[in-house]
């Protein structure tokens, strides 16, 4: 009975001392978490003020200097965000690890446990099977030894399936553990394809900053010329879409339905080609197609031509188009080279303006214009003379009846 009795406080003081041990290196693992977690606090803190402050300078009177302050602050703010993203995968890998080692210990373990604990059942029913009353009576020395056999060997049943419940239960939430880090592991992998998006859009911040000191050659004259011509050549193309287009009939896949010319605010011969969806022409107006509302000038319902083009599902809307847009990055445009990118920063406004909603594609006045796709051909003109060239701008936009308009500006 005290064999059994010892057993009994003995492995209960086991289980308690392993369940509740905390190896030194998790603990290690735990302050190195810890400082993680303020070192990340504290970049994000920076990058909340930065942001709050690069919302200020947006509104801020537009010259060369503010914007080249503007793009510093966003590639500060970016670089930061890269900063705050390697701190949130460093903080990931140490709980990962963190988890990895206690499940790795733990689980094997329980189930050790669990098994000497069934065992330890099956032999005290044995043993309590075994033993009839009348043998517990007989090889007791009185009523008093026999009701202390039968408490015993009832403490020790009771105590062991309780145990067993115990650590089956310990083992589903180590089991939740293992859930945790695969969840772990997933977002540690979404935080590695931001961290690379984030570094390509620093790569870009960079470009803009190139290109803007570039076509400026960091004189502020230049600087607001560039502006006064771009915002002449949007309000050129926001006015002719708001006063709509007439229809010029249907046109097949490849036919001609213009040519390249320099009208409006351009400065020079060139198609300006955009790619709207999803979008219908209606009453000569440019709307989305799923609830009717008119789309105007801007990146809204824009999507890059060239994949379109150079994919082969449309065909090139001018003969000599090559899909090369090493000009828009300042080597020597060639007819059929792409001049400005889609999405390219015009460096103008505070608002969806900065970014070019089409391709730029530089060609020889008189070039042939053709119907990427088939569909009904619009005719568009804006009310006004642009002081630049002293023409309205003009264009054609096409609807091909499959959510998809596509529009051709700077015609003659």
């Amino acid at each position: 009975m005290k064999k059994l009795l010892f057993f009994i406080l003995s492995f209960s003081f086991v289980s308690l001392l392993f369940l509740y041990t905390i190896p030194s290196a998790n603990i290690i693992i735990a302050e190195d978490i810890d400082y993680i977690t303020t070192q990340l606090q504290a970049k994000q803190a920076e990058i909340q003020k930065l942001e709050a402050h690069l919302q200020d300078a947006q509104n801020q009177e537009k010259t060369l200097k503010s914007q080249l302050n503007l793009i510093d602050g966003q590639t500060k703010v970016t670089t930061l965000k890269i900063e705050e993203t390697n701190l949130k995968i460093e903080k990931l890998k140490r709980e990962i690890e963190n988890l990895s080692t206690r499940i790795s210990r733990i689980s094997t373990t329980l189930d050790t446990l669990s098994e000497l604990l069934l065992k330890r059942i099956i032999q005290t029913y044995k043993y309590s099977n075994t033993l009839s009353t009348f043998d517990l009576m007989f090889s007791s020395k009185g009523i008093a030894e026999l009701i202390e056999r039968l408490k015993y060997i009832q403490v020790a049943q009771i105590y062991d399936k309780k145990k067993l419940y115990e650590l089956q239960a310990t083992k589903l939430a180590y089991n939740d553990q293992r859930q945790d880090k695969q969840t772990r592991q997933a977002e540690a992998e979404k935080l590695n394809k931001d961290l690379e998006t984030y570094k390509k859009q620093l790569g870009e911040q960079k470009k803009i900053k190139d290109e803007l000191l570039k076509v400026t050659k960091n004189d502020e004259e230049r600087y607001q010329a560039l502006i006064t011509q771009l915002r002449a050549d949007t309000e050129s193309l926001a006015r002719a879409l708001a006063g709509g287009g007439v229809s010029l009939g249907e046109h097949n896949k490849g036919d001609r339905i213009a040519v390249v010319g320099s009208s409006g605010c351009s400065t020079g011969a060139h198609l300006h080609f955009e790619v709207i969806t999803p979008a219908k022409i209606d009453n000569g107006k440019i709307v989305d197609n799923s609830n009717g509302n008119i789309i105007g000038w801007g990146m809204d319902h824009r999507v890059d031509p060239k994949p379109y083009i150079d994919s082969g599902q449309f065909t090139k809307p001018v003969a000599e188009y090559t899909g090369n847009d090493g000009c828009s990055r300042g080597s020597q445009c060639l007819n059929g080279d792409i001049s400005t990118r889609f999405g390219q920063t015009y460096y103008v406004f505070s608002n969806s303006g900065t970014q070019h909603g089409g391709l730029d594609i530089a060609d020889y006045f008189g070039a042939p214009i053709y119907a990427v796709e088939k569909g009904t051909v619009y005719a568009f003109q804006d009310s006004q003379s642009c002081w630049l060239s002293g023409t309205p701008g003009k264009g054609v936009a096409v609807d091909h009846h499959n959510g998809m308009v596509t529009l051709y500006w700077h015609i003659p």
